[in-house]
């Protein structure tokens, strides 16, 4: 099964991308996702993206990803930025700004090309955040109500979070410093606690000022990334949702730094990033 891929990554979120425009490269993509995806036996990265034509009339491709465990994610903001790069830089979408089809809607994506003429960074509009506790989802009651500064207990130890789904589920948590934070074990326990049916992606927060801050993710299906673009967003959202920062911020992420902006007159969030393709290969499991 010879598969042609290409590495890529943005501000260290990094996944595998497979061109699948032309039709389906494998039976079972799932399983595909969890061998490329190991970083000892297989090419190494934080899931597997296709690359497929889209199912929307107002855009030419999907993205279409699948975490490292081989469950699907909705959307992932920098795999995002990384597959407006490889269109944009093999001319199959010849404009700087489109759209592009994924499993949380279609988004709108805007490259700015370095010397090379080739994506360097790309902002991306990454729609409406949902509030609602029906719409992370949460279970509990009322499911028509935002989830701000509400507590979820581990190991005897009551965290404050807020909810925000920015096509998949984040639990914002502020912490004094996210290094000295039990990322994995807190991180686990909450994305398989009981009052996310869906599992949840966690962030753990520093605010350095209102409009610096750093973050730490616990993404569910992979574990801890470098980055995440939909925690980020979701950190910009929870920030103001709390009063804790301001609506355009800077977030210092283990792999890089990306620029945010929930924008109030159409209450899209605005994020962009780096994108960075590290080496294509064939694939041969």
């Amino acid at each position: 099964m010879a598969i042609p891929l290409v590495k890529m990554q943005g501000a260290g979120n990094d996944y595998v991308y497979v061109d699948a425009i032309n039709g389906d490269v494998t039976k079972d993509e799932p399983a595909l996702a969890r061998a490329i995806s190991d970083r000892h036996f297989g090419v190494g990265g934080d899931g597997l993206i296709f690359i497929k034509k889209s199912r929307a009339p107002d855009a030419k491709y999907r993205m279409h990803m699948f975490n490292a465990d081989g469950s699907q994610g909705e959307m992932c903001g920098n795999g995002l930025r990384c597959v407006a790069k490889f269109l944009f830089d093999r001319g199959l979408e010849k404009d700087k700004t489109f759209a592009i089809d994924t499993d949380a809607g279609v988004l709108t994506v805007e490259v700015f090309a370095g010397a090379d003429k080739k994506a360097e960074q790309v902002r991306i509009n990454m729609g409406q955040p949902r509030l609602m506790r029906a719409e992370i989802p949460m279970s509990g009651a009322p499911a028509d109500e935002r989830v701000i500064n509400q507590t979820v207990e581990i190991d005897g130890k009551k965290y404050a979070f807020t909810a925000v789904s920015m096509g998949n589920p984040h639990c914002v948590i502020y912490v004094d410093d996210p290094d000295k934070t039990d990322v994995h074990g807190i991180g686990w326990k909450i994305e398989h606690h009981p009052l996310f049916p869906k599992r949840v992606n966690v962030e753990f927060v520093q605010v350095v000022s209102p409009t610096k801050l750093i973050q730490r993710t616990w993404e569910r299906g992979t574990g801890e990334t470098l980055a995440c673009g939909t925690g980020a967003s979701a950190v910009c959202v929870a920030g103001v949702l709390t009063g804790k920062s301001q609506r355009k911020v800077t977030i210092k992420l283990r792999g890089g730094e990306l620029e945010l902006e929930w924008n109030e007159k159409d209450n899209c969030v605005y994020k962009k990033g780096p994108a960075v393709e590290v080496f294509s290969g064939i694939w041969q499991g």
